[in-house]
């Protein structure tokens, strides 16, 4: 008994599924990261006597570039980065198929620099999509792979 409504039922990821996700992540590009650091000045301990605020700015914005760039190729090219990857997990538009580079861009901005304030928004204003705020502001979800069909009609089921 099939019908054309369950060819459009889409699995969305689990929040702990996407934290999994984006802590392999993290761990790859803050190892990338910390072997920049250590190759341009010798040392990953940096010895700043004052304006210790000036000191850590200077390594947020070039870190935070670096996922941002991580995030924005990967999700683009494949829907994927190594951790959704290992979790069978991948970005989509938000009514299937490839998302929009504007969209990939926005949701890899808040999970670079403003992370933490996303993922609040995103809980307390959270939609049945279980998407975070940039992501809803990008037109994108985070599935479980399963080729989602491209169609206006989506029914979305949490996994």
């Amino acid at each position: 008994m099939c019908d054309e409504k369950s060819d459009s039922k889409v699995i969305l990821a689990k929040w702990s599924d996407r934290f999994l996700a984006w802590l392999i992540d993290f761990v790859i590009v803050s190892s990338i990261s910390t072997a920049i650091i250590f190759l341009s000045f010798g040392t990953i301990h940096y010895e700043f006597d004052q304006d210790w605020l000036w000191a850590e700015s200077t390594q947020y914005i070039p870190v935070s570039t670096l996922f941002f760039v991580y995030w924005v190729i990967l999700e683009y090219k494949t829907g994927q980065t190594v951790g959704k990857k290992i979790l069978n997990l991948k970005v989509t538009g938000i009514k299937g198929g490839k998302p929009k580079l504007s969209g990939v861009m926005l949701s890899g901005f808040g999970k670079s620099f403003l992370l933490p304030i996303d993922v609040i928004l995103g809980w307390i204003l959270t939609n049945e999509k279980r998407q975070r705020i940039f992501n809803k502001l990008g037109d994108t979800v985070t599935v479980k792979i399963k080729d989602a069909p491209e169609t206006s009609d989506m029914e979305y089921v949490k996994d």
